[in-house]
């Protein structure tokens, strides 16, 4: 995951997503645990489909810290996560594959509160 990071570091639009005080507020009331249980729903929901009829426009840029993530981490929607992770569009993301978004945005996170 390094090499993902640093990629996405050089994205000027990618590194300028951070937490809100209000993001880190939720997340220390809720948990990291209950954190990577929306990110694993979400995921499953709004990503994982092979068809998805808003793509592109299903995940807003506030108001949850998975969301402010996904965007950091170019996982918000289908188009993004085939360009920067090379997961084909049009197929259903395995277990794997959503694993790997989950532990990216929760990765993500964890250096935000750190």
């Amino acid at each position: 995951m390094d090499d993902i990071f640093e990629k996405l570091s050089k994205s000027k639009f990618r590194s300028r997503f951070k937490l809100s005080k209000k993001d880190r507020d939720y997340i220390e009331q809720k948990g990291l645990d209950t954190i990577r249980q929306h990110a694993v729903d979400f995921i499953a929901k709004r990503i994982a489909p092979a068809d998805i009829q808003n793509d592109g426009k299903q995940t807003p840029m506030r108001n949850h810290p998975v969301f402010v993530a996904q965007h950091a981490t170019a996982t918000c929607c289908r188009k993004c996560i085939n360009k920067w992770h090379g997961f084909a569009t049009g197929t259903q993301l395995n277990e794997q594959q959503q694993k790997y978004i989950v532990d990216l945005i929760m990765r993500w996170i964890q250096k935000q509160i750190d």
